[in-house]
């Protein structure tokens, strides 16, 4: 969702005095696609949750963020519904170095999932606006194949390309730290058989 809208939704809800939450899991593939700091982005929001463990590749982790109050408070209600670790030092450093190192290369990622994209729309049976692909998701229609997305999921697995629907026409892949474009190349090489 681009700045000035979330920007725009900020100062209505806030006129009418309601806090603005944002859900920004994947908010850093986000900022590498539109070119903007993270703070840029959340500046106007009252609080914001991301994850580690999407596109910054730390193994576990999302953080929570907002005024001293509502973490206070925030704790409370993790506590009370069973959240909450011991002796977590281990994956907070890999949290850390999540954040420190992670952004650097979120575009290889865009890059990869634009490649899949555009390798995709030459596929006969394959729909998919190659253009429209800005981050490390991509979704495909494969209704002109005539399978499922069950079936086409099953058919990916024996080619050991892991990858589901997300409807019974539209599949979904994503691309992160741990596909390089040599298994981008060969999960396409996959679909080319598949569909062939």
């Amino acid at each position: 969702m681009p700045t000035d809208v979330v920007s725009e939704i900020c100062e209505g809800a806030h006129k009418a005095g309601l806090p603005v939450h944002l859900d920004g899991a994947r908010i850093f593939n986000a900022a590498a696609a539109l070119s903007q700091p993270v703070a840029e982005m959340t500046k106007n929001v009252d609080s914001v949750m991301f994850c580690l463990s999407k596109g910054l590749g730390a193994p576990v982790g999302s953080l929570l963020v907002g005024s001293r109050e509502f973490i206070k408070q925030a704790r409370i209600y993790r506590k009370s519904l069973g959240g909450g670790m011991r002796q977590g030092g281990i994956l907070a450093a890999a949290g850390l170095i999540a954040l420190e190192e992670g952004p650097k290369r979120l575009h290889e990622d865009h890059a990869n999932a634009k490649f899949v994209a555009e390798r995709l729309a030459r596929i006969r049976g394959i729909k998919i606006d190659a253009a429209a692909v800005q981050t490390n998701i991509l979704i495909f229609d494969i209704s002109g194949t005539g399978m499922t997305t069950a079936d086409f999921s099953r058919r990916l697995a024996e080619k050991n390309v892991l990858a589901n629907g997300i409807s019974p026409e539209l599949m979904r892949f994503v691309t992160h730290l741990d596909v390089d474009r040599a298994a981008c190349e060969h999960a396409v090489h996959a679909i080319e058989e598949i569909c062939a």
